[in-house]
């Protein structure tokens, strides 16, 4: 059996350029090397690429890389091949041509990048199965799970996917995923006795902070003390694109430098922003929580969010932004109670029921021709489309595309039909289950912002199975010294 011991030390040295392992990397490396399935539980910004990357580097066969969100790939496909990494990716936003040359030549890409629906299209799953695939990574494993804060229905074929590829070793990859969810991902991967790596969820230079505020000059006027108290970069996260508006408004009437980040700007202003914000020491960015995934900066010294996020995954994998370098950094929540209905108002828009996603199929079957006048606009008009914030229609539509319904096409209106989806694709019994599991989640964040006593770390470690001590920082702890210093 091939030893690798030493040509992953060399490599970690000559190509990453870092002169020891952190924590169980190299035990990852190797055991993925030997054929080992494992889960790595590991912080974004503490090295998961890695596990992944070096056994594509020196290994025998193409390591394939499951990612959630294409607006990553091309990101993480640049940085491996600044490695000198034979990587690429293929996903719905490249041309057919540009798809189909990449598909003729899988064999000589060390890394692939693609996502779990790629493997609804048959011209995908006949190229991928002539390849050597020496390891199957699938980011964001938590994605898996039912149970976990972004369930995604494509992510649950991943057994099957992986029995149809000829069982090759899988690492799944998560940034957090409590003792339940990392039950459900060695289920559903079935690889129940693969070893867990767990590399800790401790963040003991973050201050958290949570301040009640009612409305947005409320909220505005505590985001510009809370910049001026504290230098350095920083991120203010919020849910809604018009909030980020008004906010940013406010702010260029008092002269305060920012930028702005969110889905609907251009790819190449959000590009731009997004260089700027890690390029400068001292930038202030409004965004959406879209941003700062794969965004990899270790001094943002302050994290504002002014309004809650809508579970307790998600606020810590946000909060995790701050202080990479780990110097002190300061997590702020500007509590509102109008933002929990916002947050009820979003997950319920997110979870369209079975009966509206055949409907919106139908209307887009019969109705091209409208659609390619009017857009997504003619959706709206025909779903009762009354609050502007529902964005119901948009997901039926993702949804829909992700099932293989819909596919690609040129026009204001960029999708035409495949195929109705079925009763068994739009399950409303799992509809119901995760519209209740994610106000569930929205209960337990609020529950640990309403916190009056105790300590806001101590439960969110707990939250994701971790015993420890009051963390002496958060708001609630320095009240505690306050009043009684000897504790």
């Amino acid at each position: 059996m091939h030893n690798y011991k030493d040509e992953i030390q060399g490599k970690l040295k000559s190509v990453f350029g870092h002169s020891q392992f952190r924590g169980d990397q190299e035990a990852i490396v190797l055991g993925a090397l030997s054929g080992q399935d494992s889960l790595v539980l590991m912080p974004t910004g503490m090295g998961k690429s890695l596990c992944f990357q070096l056994p594509a580097l020196v290994g025998q066969g193409t390591v394939l890389v499951i990612s959630p969100l294409i607006a990553l790939m091309q990101d993480q496909v640049d940085k491996a091949r600044a490695l000198g990494i034979r990587a690429t990716c293929i996903h719905s936003q490249i041309s057919k041509q540009e798809r189909e040359e990449r598909m003729a030549k899988l064999g000589s890409f060390q890394l692939v990048y693609v996502t779990p629906e790629r493997f609804r299209k048959p011209e995908f799953v006949e190229s991928i199965k002539s390849v050597k695939i020496q390891l199957l990574a699938i980011d964001e494993a938590h994605c898996i799970s039912q149970w976990g804060h972004d369930f995604r229905p494509d992510y649950s074929r991943l057994g099957e996917i992986r029995q149809s590829l000829g069982n090759p070793p899988v690492m799944a990859l998560t940034a957090s995923a409590t003792p339940q969810v990392q039950k459900d991902i060695l289920s559903q991967l079935q690889m129940k006795e693969a070893p867990i790596y767990h590399a800790g969820i401790e963040r003991p230079n973050l201050n958290l902070q949570v301040h009640d505020v009612y409305g947005l000059d409320e909220k505005i006027r505590s985001i510009v003390g809370l910049r001026f108290q504290t230098p350095g970069s920083a991120i203010v996260y919020v849910s809604l694109i018009s909030t980020l508006y008004q906010i940013s408004q406010e702010l260029s009437k008092l002269n305060m430098d920012h930028l702005i980040y969110h889905g609907d700007l251009g790819a190449q202003e959000r590009k731009r922003n997004q260089r700027l914000f890690i390029e400068n020491e001292n930038k202030l960015i409004i965004a959406t929580p879209a941003f700062g995934l794969g965004v990899d900066k270790p001094d943002i010294r302050l994290l504002i969010h002014a309004e809650i996020p809508n579970s307790i995954e998600s606020y810590y994998q946000e909060i995790g932004r701050a202080g990479r370098d780990g110097k002190e950094s300061f997590c702020h929540l500007l509590l509102d109670p109008d933002d929990i209905s916002i947050q009820m108002e979003f997950i319920k828009w997110a979870n369209p029921d079975a009966g509206f996603i055949s409907q919106v199929y139908s209307l887009i079957e019969k109705n091209q021709l409208r659609l390619q006048q009017e857009g997504f606009d003619f959706l709206r008009s025909q779903m009762n489309f009354y609050n502007k914030r529902d964005f119901r229609v948009e997901t039926a539509v993702n949804i829909l595309e992700r099932l293989g319904c819909l596919t690609e096409s040129k026009g204001r209106f960029p999708f035409e039909t495949v195929q109705a989806p079925t009763t068994e694709m739009l399950d409303q019994k799992q509809i119901d289950q995760r519209l209740k599991l994610q106000n569930q989640k929205l209960l337990q964040m609020v529950q640990i912002a309403q916190m009056s006593t105790g300590c806001r770390m101590q439960e969110i470690y707990k939250y994701f199975g971790f015993d420890h001590e009051p963390c002496g920082k958060c708001d609630l702890c320095l009240e505690r010294q306050k009043e009684n210093p000897q504790c």
